[in-house]
């Protein structure tokens, strides 16, 4: 694109009121979390003798060019990172630990297992957010964490969520950029309990006991995340959205809303500025449910349009956190980070270009007529001319030309995996 198109769509939008180098301005200044577990389908770097079990986490397909190793991991966001627009941040889960061969129980981490993943991020000047692997372990297999019955069994995960508050805590230090560690569990049931009560009276006190420590919110920040059900939990979920919810108003907690973890006609867009009534902060995992899967990779849909506007509209951004979460393993893992994380961004950027001054105007004077008009002629608006410009800007090809480097590190590295 030349920039005599950019100046094009730079009148068209002053003529609306709309600054478009504001708009980038804040694009630049909001970051993105892009999530470790789609390079290798959820799996983690553990020991060999833990296998995937317990927590209803499935990735589906076998598209060739796994990664397999931390160091094919790394490459492979590196590859990523360079087709994305912007600086960017990177989320871990606890279950992608360097342990350098040795084995180390989850509830033993701590920042000696992923100093490599701090040293690494700053090279790149990347902030980290992380999350307690509560699933995919042998402790997992029942179905139920923080909230088992047994006593033996909750201590090891409430010490594992200690351990992962203070390893998140080094990491925002070291960086210099604030933490979110991100609390869900699998907890629930398949069938329809007898007791709902009892499992939610545990996850209580396990989460007190895991917060009870002050750690400095310029460090690290906590977050908690429901899920309406799972593989596992279709009947039941311990931590739903409202036992969440609850807890973190009353705890100053971050809600975590994911985009796949309602009912399919619940919008989350909705629950934003109700949630920040309340709560000080949000987390937001980027997602897109498709019938019964929470985690398909995200397009530049409506759902995905709708909690964009709402930030904007709300002027919610400084309060809100945005992180991706989605792993597709029927499709190039790479392709799926760029799309995934270049939908969410177009959304961002369609959200800081709406004449939302002049739809707030005509909202209050009644007049929904214009209302509806101005919403339909935003839509046509050239703001694809406006993302061309900041891909420009941060020396990273545009759609096409994403997925041609997608394709060219597919044939020379992903093609050598076999």
């Amino acid at each position: 694109m030349n920039s005599q198109s950019y100046s094009i769509a730079q009148q068209i939008y002053a003529d609306l009121g709309i600054d478009t180098e504001a708009a980038l301005q804040k694009m630049a200044a909001t970051p993105i979390s892009l999530q470790c577990w789609q390079g290798d389908d959820v799996g983690g770097f553990e020991h060999p003798d833990v296998g995937l079990s317990g927590g209803g986490i499935q990735a589906t397909g076998n598209y060739p060019g796994k990664a397999r190793t931390l160091e094919q991991l790394r490459a492979d966001i590196d590859q990523a990172l360079s087709l994305i627009p912007g600086k960017q941040r990177l989320n871990l889960h606890a279950c992608y630990a360097d342990l350098d061969g040795k084995k180390v129980e989850r509830n033993e981490y701590s920042t000696a297992q992923f100093q490599s993943w701090i040293d690494w991020s700053g090279e790149r000047g990347l902030g980290l957010d992380f999350n307690p692997t509560y699933f995919s372990h042998p402790l997992a297999e029942s179905g139920f964490t923080l909230s088992n019955a047994d006593a033996g069994v909750r201590g090891y995960w409430v010490e594992h969520g200690i351990a992962c508050r203070k390893i998140a805590a080094e990491m925002g230090r070291q960086l210099g950029k604030t933490c979110v560690t991100n609390f869900w569990i699998p907890d629930g049931s398949k069938d329809v309990p007898a007791d709902r009560k009892a499992p939610r009276l545990r996850l209580e006190e396990s989460l007190d006991r895991i917060f009870a420590e002050p750690i400095d919110p310029a460090h690290n920040l906590d977050a908690v995340e429901s899920k309406l059900f799972g593989i596992g939990s279709e009947s039941y979920v311990v931590g739903s959205h409202e036992f969440y919810l609850g807890y973190a108003v009353k705890n100053q907690k971050l809600v975590c809303l994911d985009a796949g973890h309602f009912h399919p006609t619940e919008s989350i867009a909705d629950k934003i500025s109700s949630t920040l009534q309340f709560a000080p902060e949000l987390l937001l995992h980027v997602s897109r449910g498709v019938r019964w899967d929470s985690d398909h990779v995200v397009i530049l849909d409506d759902p995905t349009r709708s909690i964009m506007e709402e930030l904007v509209r709300g002027d919610f951004l400084g309060r809100a956190h945005i992180g991706l979460d989605f792993f597709d393993a029927s499709i190039n893992r790479i392709a799926a980070w760029t799309i995934g994380m270049r939908s969410a961004q177009k959304a961002l950027l369609i959200a800081l270009l709406e004449p939302y001054a002049k739809l707030q105007s005509v909202e209050a004077a009644g007049d929904f007529t214009s209302r509806l008009a101005l919403l339909e002629q935003a839509k046509a608006l050239p703001w694809g001319l406006v993302w061309s410009e900041y891909c420009r800007r941060n020396n990273v090809p545009d759609d096409a030309g994403a997925l041609a480097g997608i394709k060219t590190y597919e044939k020379t590295v992903l093609s050598q995996r076999a």
